[in-house]
């Protein structure tokens, strides 16, 4: 994979792989498509010789594949994410389907790391694996037989991904200034800590049952996607609302006599 494919800052994240078998497959399914990136967070067995035979030929997928302990250190250097469900949650927004997922991650990758992130075979990701991700996508399956292998899933994005990979080039007048870079993940996650501490604070917030409306915050500002300039605004203001300024009234502007 060149180094300036558009690529080669995706992300593959498989969250409590089972079977070393389907780790194997979805780097198979990866690098046929031109992604080498995969970060495996506490694979149950790994490496093992059965995911290296079903990678047939994808071998330096697995080889240079990091594992992790949670997903928050897989995203950690990530400013855009993307979780892959098989259920639509209650909350949230509308789950993307598989082409929009993939346009927003190529989009996102032009200012640096993006991640798609998969849940275990049988339990999928949970809500708090979620909320670390800045939208949802799902693939619309059969409605009556929903069931979908990892690796056939990990397919699906990555020939989504591929094709938006090799449409034309679109210019953007922003994507290299600095004002406009993109937040970090570890960026939006200090913001939301400290969003939820001044809405505590000023009792916004009922400590006894945040969590509806945190989750409700960070798809809120998920989906408005803050640049850096606009998050740190954000954070100033709360800073403001923690320890109020005390302006004074502004002096008169200069005569123009002399």
């Amino acid at each position: 994979m060149s180094a300036a494919s558009p690529l080669s800052s995706v992300r593959i994240v498989l969250v409590q792989p089972q079977h070393p078998g389907n780790i194997g497959a979805a780097a198979r399914a990866m690098f046929t498509m031109g992604l080498e990136q995969l970060v495996l967070v506490k694979p149950r067995q790994f490496p093992d010789i059965e995911a290296t035979r079903r990678a047939v030929g994808a071998e330096r997928v697995l080889e240079s594949a990091r594992v992790v302990d949670d997903l928050a250190e897989a995203l950690k250097d990530c400013h855009w994410s993307v979780a892959s469900s098989a259920r639509p949650r209650h909350l949230g927004d509308e789950p993307l389907p598989p082409a929009a997922a993939a346009e927003q991650l190529l989009h996102a990758s032009t200012a640096g790391q993006v991640a798609l992130v998969f849940g275990a075979e049988r339990t999928g990701l949970s809500n708090e694996e979620i909320e670390l991700c800045q939208a949802q996508t799902l693939v619309p399956t059969n409605p009556e037989y929903g069931s979908l292998n990892l690796a056939a899933a990990v397919q699906i994005y990555a020939w989504e991904l591929r094709k938006a990979a090799v449409a034309p080039p679109q210019f953007s007048l922003k994507k290299d200034h600095p004002w406009y870079l993109p937040a970090t993940h570890e960026q939006l996650e200090l913001f939301f800590e400290h969003l939820e501490r001044v809405a505590l604070a000023t009792g916004f917030l009922d400590p006894a049952n945040p969590r509806l409306l945190m989750r409700r915050l960070r798809q809120l500002f998920n989906r408005a996607r803050p640049d850096r300039n606009e998050l740190n605004l954000l954070r100033g203001l709360l800073t403001t609302v923690e320890t109020p300024k005390r302006r004074g009234p502004r002096p008169p502007p200069p005569s123009d006599s002399a």
